[in-house]
């Protein structure tokens, strides 16, 4: 974005007229696709922003920067920064509180991290006032939500490669959140904002307070917000009820790699897909009594199959399997915000101030995993279990059998979720000033700074496994037994050898326990759940480090500038679990992480004009990692201006990522999980550990742009830039998925390894499967960002006839090109223009138009993404479909639309007992257009619990208000 305010006086229009009439002719159109800065007419300032360490504008520095300042933000009233900051085009995939429910063994649920280029969140450098803090998890994300958001003046996104002027993980860019330290005075304001449908209210308050002392040489500032939301707790959406899932094609012959005899497609994306393994109070999944559900009161029915496909089924008693299984998830996380930020400065003399500062933040957030989890087949009932209809034990006795596998969903148990808490505290110390020495100008900072992470982990409706079981193998005592138990009381099985074992029976017969009582069915629940199982972990980052910038010469065409400094920093986790919840649990299964490593580092940068117009940028960084031993990284940048209407800008660098600390030290993250093998769903725990070899990821990225500031168009500015990124060593892992199908359908033995199982084919029972990180592949990815903006002040246009106010338009777009991964074991994939989970559509664009005329400002806002594909590698058929392969699948459907959402924002200042303050009123999803339909599927357990369309590209929650006051004094 601009970093020019441009006062409206200084614009001349004269023999211009026809031009302005074309422009302000398409500003309807505009309106819908632009998108603007809040700049009311006002004196020109230069903001100075951070894509470099030698400070330029937005549009100046080699690498491009998008700056979001204050007045942008308010003039959308996001509940929170990260709602404001993922809405831009560049950052893509970003973890929300609303879209990582399903994140609870790994303890991410709850954040605000973001993605720059879909590169990931470990990819993207998150800064406070130039500075890293600590991480919110393991995994080394920041969550931008502990930031204290009423003091941001403005958000620095760099878009490109920037480890040589940063550091480590600024692969795919760096987001700078600068806080306004300097702020005087006493502001104010409350915010409330609920969905159309009265769903979700949400409060936000914060106070600000500055002020001088000491004859102007002090400076105190104080600042507190407090955010809360009640949540939805699940997805009461219309949207959500298509059951709109992928599955495997029930009509394909023929294994896979083959050609198939009827050339059906291997996958189909459809409607009215169920699932056809688990119902809300059993369903007896293999045997004679194969289809046998049971519902309420233990009634006993019959399944409809309808057509299976493994886990999956087309019609039937879909709405019978279905029935508490869709629309599970949170639509929206409750959350408690707390934060306070205090800094103190003083200039010890008129060129260096010293100055202290310390920051709290909390977060509380409480989510739903699904309504309830779902036992794919993982309920072994025996005959004569205590809560088991007569005429099925009847049945199994005539078959002369003993047991059935029953799969369920759990109607009636609490449902799965995490109930999260976070505590981020910082302290810093520092100063700053300015000198002069050898003919120059110098700046230079100091600090030393420790930050804080304490996190509390806490499952939500888990319960022990040995306990569920002991619990689900109830019984009638019988008269004389050993154990002294009256006759006829219905007990554990384990009961009667073992009287004081404490085990509590629960029927998993039916829908709220069916045949048990109420009472005894929650004093069941109370026993395999229990206290819930959490984990509590320490992350501390301390760090300290200088910098010093200025002119020392000047050669034949102008000032040559110079950065250098250097830091180090220790990165450390800690923790502690329980005993008894470190294992043996549904999911969770927590362990300690632990671990540290420390690093060194020292930069140096230059800006060299080499003629009239052109500049040249350069920076070299090494760092040293206590782990993985030193590595080099650099940029070099050129700006060329041959006139004052066009500018050229190329950027070359060397960056990397360093392994997080999870990566590094993880000892343990255990889930359930699900994979199909042969179209057969095998229910398994998932446990991935931390490899302490791993060494850094590198990339190489490359930026050519050009920047467009027309003298006969004044208050025009654009500017476009294409970018080319490859990553050599990316850590990552090898799914569960792709390790079963190498090692069960590609006979790759050394896969086999990797998982626990015992027996063959449909018996084949799956205990285990192990993951760790690898430097294994490799990621190359290109694209387009367009940036332009437009200032007018209308009553300089006479033949509008002196319409007061201003109007500004601002269109941010990038054009995701291609997103290409090869791992070496998985058949290579383009992710650009796929809009299924972490790909990236073709285009996404958010644009606004403000029109302001005191007292009144209103905003319009357009925003969306195009259509796009399930995969670049499909290949779509519905009949003489060619051979279906692991690379290239076969499906039905591969395109999935685009989507268009409109907000708006209106604000009105007023002065009200010598004080400043605005009104404002704001929609999001004017029209409250519903998300577009995306199939998940067909693998992974608990997939029909999930949103059925993308939430990192559409919006779920439909319409939302926001309301709220700004008072300052």
């Amino acid at each position: 974005m601009s970093a020019l305010r441009v006062k409206s006086s200084a614009l001349d229009y004269s023999g211009q007229r026809a031009f302005r009439r074309l422009m302000l002719g398409t500003a309807g159109i505009l309106a819908l696709s632009l998108v603007a800065h809040r700049a009311h007419a006002q004196d020109v300032e230069q903001v100075q922003v951070t894509g470099t360490r030698i400070v330029q504008d937005g549009y100046s520095a080699p690498t491009p920067v998008t700056v979001i300042d204050s007045a942008q933000i308010n003039a959308v009233a996001p509940a929170n920064l990260a709602d404001f900051v993922n809405q831009l085009p560049a950052v893509i995939g970003s973890v929300t509180p609303n879209n990582s429910q399903g994140s609870i063994s790994a303890g991410t649920a709850g954040l605000n991290a973001l993605n720059l280029r879909s590169l990931g969140t470990s990819r993207t450098l998150v800064l406070l006032n130039g500075h890293r803090v600590a991480a919110s998890d393991a995994t080394s994300d920041v969550d931008i939500n502990t930031f204290p958001q009423e003091l941001v003046k403005r958000v620095d996104v760099v878009t490109g490669g920037a480890s040589a002027d940063y550091g480590s993980d600024a692969v795919g860019g760096v987001v700078n959140f600068v806080l306004d330290t300097q702020y005087t005075g006493f502001k104010t304001s409350f915010e409330y904002g609920e969905t159309t449908y009265g769903e979700n209210p949400n409060y936000k308050g914060s106070a600000t307070w500055g002020t001088d002392f000491g004859g102007g040489r002090g400076h105190f500032l104080l600042s507190g917000e407090i955010y809360t939301a009640q949540g939805i707790p699940n997805t009461p959406r219309s949207w959500n009820n298509g059951a709109y899932f992928k599955i495997i094609n029930p009509a394909f012959q023929g294994p896979l790699l083959s050609t198939p005899s009827n050339g059906q497609p291997y996958y189909l994306v459809t409607g009215g897909a169920y699932p056809s393994q688990t119902t809300p109070g059993g369903l007896i999944v293999s045997g004679p009594l194969k289809g046998t559900y049971f519902g309420t009161g233990a009634s006993v029915n019959q399944l409809n199959y309808g057509s299976v496909s493994g886990p999956w089924m087309l019609g039937g008693d879909g709405q019978v399997t279905s029935a508490n299984y869709y629309g599970g998830e949170s639509l929206a996380a409750s959350e408690l915000r707390q934060n306070v930020f205090s800094r103190v400065s003083y200039y010890v003399t008129p060129d260096i101030e010293v100055y202290a500062e310390a920051g709290y933040a909390k977060y509380h957030g409480k989510s739903n995993y699904m309504t309830d989890w779902a036992n794919v087949g993982g309920v072994t009932i025996q005959s004569d279990n205590a809560f088991l209809p007569a005429s099925v034990r009847t049945a199994l006795q005539n078959a002369n059998t003993t047991s059935f596998t029953m799969g369920t969903t759990n109607q009636g148990l609490p449902p799965p979720g995490t109930n999260n808490s976070r505590s981020n505290y910082h302290f810093t110390g520092g100063a700053d000033g300015s000198f002069s020495a050898f003919g120059g100008d110098y700046k230079w900072d100091f600090y030393a700074q420790d930050s804080k992470t304490d996190t509390h982990e806490l499952t939500l409706g888990n319960w022990n496994v040995a306990k569920m079981a002991a619990a689900q193998d109830a019984v009638v005592a019988p008269a004389g037994n050993s154990a002294g138990i009256a006759a006829g009381t219905i007990v554990c099985r384990s009961t009667l050898t073992n009287p004081t074992n404490g085990c509590v029976p629960l029927s998993r017969i039916g829908i709220n326990g069916g045949l048990q009582s109420p009472s005894a069915y929650a004093a069941g629940i109370a026993y395999v759940e229990g206290p819930q199982p959490y984990r509590n972990e320490h992350l501390e980052e301390v760090s300290t480090g200088f910098n010093v910038s200025g002119s020392p010469f000047s050669d034949w065409a102008g000032p040559v500038s110079i950065a250098f400094g250097g830091e180090w920093r220790k990165e450390a986790i800690n923790g502690f679990v329980p005993t008894q919840y470190q294992s043996g649990w549904l999911y969770g299964n927590y362990l300690v992480n632990r671990g540290h490593y420390s690093v060194a580092e020292g930069y140096i940068e230059t800006a060299v004009p080499i003629m009239q117009g052109m500049d040249f940028n350069g920076a070299f960084r090494y760092t040293a990692y206590s782990t993985s031993g030193g590595v080099n990284t650099w940029k070099v940048g050129l700006n060329y201006q041959p006139i004052d209407d066009l500018k050229f800008r190329l950027t070359y660098s060397h960056d990397i990522r360093a392994p997080n600390l999870s990566e590094l030290f993880a000892a343990g993250i255990a889930r359930a999980n699900t994979v199909l093998i042969n179209n057969i769903s095998y229910a398994f725990q998932q446990n991935q550990t931390g490899n302490p070899n791993l060494s850094p990821e590198a990339a190489n990225s490359l930026g050519v742009g050009v920047v467009l500031t027309p003298t006969f168009v004044p208050g025009l500015t654009a500017s476009v830039d294409y970018y080319n990124i490859n990553v050599a060593h990316e850590i990552g892992t090898i799914g569960a998925q792709t390790v079963a199908t190498l090692c069960y359908v590609q006979h790759v033995d050394s896969y086999c390894q990797n998982i626990a199982a015992t027996g063959t084919g449909a018996n084949m029972v799956i205990s285990t499967i192990h993951l760790t990180p690898i430097n294994f592949s490799a990621q190359k990815l290109q694209g387009i960002d367009f940036d332009l903006t437009y200032q007018v002040p209308l009553d300089a246009v006479d033949w509008l006839g002196k319409i007061p106010g201003d109007l500004t338009l601002h269109a941010l777009a990038t054009h995701y090109i291609e997103n290409y991964t090869n791992d070496g074991i998985d058949p290579t994939t383009d992710t650009a223009g796929v809009n299924v989970g972490s790909g990236s559509p073709n285009w996404v664009f958010r644009a606004q138009a403000t029109y302001h005329t005191n007292p009144w400002t209103f905003d319009i806002i357009g925003r969306g993404v195009s259509a796009g594909k399930y995969s670049n590698e499909y290949i779509q058929c519905t009949s003489g479909c060619p051979v279906a392969t692991v690379g290239h699948y076969t499906v039905n459907y591969n395109s999935i639309p685009g989507a268009f959402y409109l907000d708006t924002n209106v604000t009105y200042d007023f002065t009200a007992y010598g004080s400043e303050a605005e009104l404002f009123f704001a929609v999001k999803n004017l029209f409250n257009t519903d998300p577009v339909p995306v199939a998940n599927g067909p693998d992974g357990l608990n997939t029909p619990a999930y949103f059925q369309t993308n939430s990192n590209l559409y919006d779920t929650m439909g319409r939302v208000f926001r309301m709220g006051v700004r008072v300052s004094f």
